[in-house]
């Protein structure tokens, strides 16, 4: 099995918008003006005045790349509304309520500070179709223009977005929904949540306590937030805490550690989500997941006769796959949910509030809900070589595949795949035995890495 490419092969936007290392093509002052003009003349809609949302996490090159993109957007006649460091999704929420044509999330997510990138979403608040991409890259090959001077953008800032967007993360809840007595230990990541992510746990009723809230500019993702949980687990088990949330420095995803200190991934928080859904009898329709997703989600919801459809790996294929079936619960392993009742795009902070109300709901341990399944041992091993190719192209490595399946029968899953940012070749091997599938994997990555076209 693979995970083919977009049909499209596009110059700059990757699998989440465009990212790479600060200073180097594209990531550069001078790219970001032409990227906001062209954004600009890609949104704006004739006899409106048009307006872009701009958010941002808290890298210290966010102020210059803030700024380029500003001048971009007025020079093509779009008014910007900036919110400083704010969420990814809380720019999402804020471009449809703000009723603006376009939002901008100045962020590399998970990546180190010498990283940033550009993240869209559209006046709907969800992430960016192919087709206006495109269109954004088609405007780049373009020569910069500037408007007549009076019809030059305008840019306000938005003082009160913090407050909306912890309201707007309460409202996903029922009221009476309460977290009284609890003791949360919450990890920002020194990235976007910092000061809105306790606030809103906080009004809920919760006790927090916080790491990663220190933002410098510079150690975003630092040793902690969702790639590095050890933090996270070492101050849930320190002061006693019931549980643990992890956001990383964008604030789309979530990880969480129960009491214990033991993690609860994506995948199971996306179970722990759709069962009590299924119990208390709110589910609508089934789950996506993507080709990465444990076999053990799959199986435990199948238990439970709840559809299961994986999707490609990337949470706006997720998105796809829901709109496509009418379902409204998806996911990646990595953190990345999809709760499409609750908004439009991954969210964080969202998605650990669902996972917290099943608790409540079930008026059980995040510990204990998790144990409803059972993940099976997974190997990734990534094979460096020249260039990205589609390995099932290849007879060598098909044919290896086709063996190793036969091998594994219906108790375990091989998947190959290309990356989609550098010249990897992912394998991965899943099933019921860990020793069998480490052999797996290694077998099949030296045939990968022996490969000629």
């Amino acid at each position: 099995m693979t995970d083919r490419p977009a049909a499209v092969e596009r110059k700059y936007f990757g699998t989440d918008g465009i990212r790479g290392r600060v200073g180097e093509a594209p990531i550069t002052p001078d790219f970001m003006l032409r990227l906001g003009w062209a954004a600009g003349q890609a949104f704006k809609r004739d006899g409106q005045r048009n307006s872009v949302i701009i958010g941002k996490d808290t890298r210290l090159s966010g102020y210059m790349f803030e700024s380029a993109l500003e001048a971009g957007l007025s020079a093509a006649g779009v008014d910007v509304k900036l919110l400083g460091p704010m969420p990814t999704p809380a720019i999402a929420y804020l471009t449809r309520t703000f009723r603006a044509c376009a939002g901008i999330v100045i962020s590399a997510s998970h990546n180190p500070h010498y990283d940033n990138g550009i993240k869209f979403f559209s006046g709907e608040g969800t992430k960016l179709n192919d087709g206006l991409e495109e269109e954004i890259e088609r405007w780049l090959e373009k020569p910069l223009t500037v408007c007549e001077s009076a019809d030059l953008g305008k840019a306000f800032r938005i003082d009160d977005a913090p407050g909306r967007y912890v309201e707007f993360c309460k409202s996903t809840v029922p009221n009476e929904f309460v977290l009284d007595g609890m003791h949360i230990v919450l990890d920002c990541a020194n990235g976007a949540t910092y000061h809105v992510a306790p606030k809103v746990f906080r009004e809920l009723g919760a006790r927090v306590s916080v790491v990663g809230a220190d933002p410098d500019g510079l150690n975003i993702n630092l040793g902690v937030g969702s790639t590095h949980l050890e933090a996270l687990k070492e101050a849930v088990q320190a002061r006693q805490a019931d549980l643990g949330i992890a956001f990383d420095g964008d604030g789309d995803r979530v990880l969480m550690v129960d009491k214990d200190g033991t993690e609860v991934d994506g995948d199971e928080l996306i179970y722990i989500i759709a069962a009590q859904r299924k119990r208390s009898g709110t589910l609508s329709g089934g789950v996506v997941g993507t080709l990465m997703t444990n076999l053990g989600v799959e199986l435990a919801l199948q238990d439970q006769g709840i559809p299961f459809e994986r999707a490609r790996v990337g949470d706006r294929y997720v998105m796809e796959r829901l709109l496509q079936r009418g379902w409204l619960l998806g996911g990646e392993g990595s953190g990345h949910l999809v709760i499409r009742d609750c908004t439009t795009t991954g969210d964080g902070i969202v998605s650990a509030l669902q996972v917290l109300l099943a608790c409540w709901r079930a008026d059980q341990t995040l510990g204990e809900l998790r144990s409803g399944m059972t993940k099976l041992p997974q190997t990734m091993i990534n094979v460096r070589v020249d260039q990205r190719f589609d390995p099932m192209t290849r007879e060598d490595i098909a044919g290896a595949v086709r063996l190793a399946e036969d091998h594994l029968g219906s108790t375990g899953r091989i998947l190959l795949r290309a990356s989609g940012t550098e010249p990897l070749i992912r394998v991965m091997a899943e099933g019921e035995d860990a020793a069998t599938i480490e052999r797996v994997a290694a077998e099949l990555a030296e045939v990968v890495g022996n490969s000629r076209a």
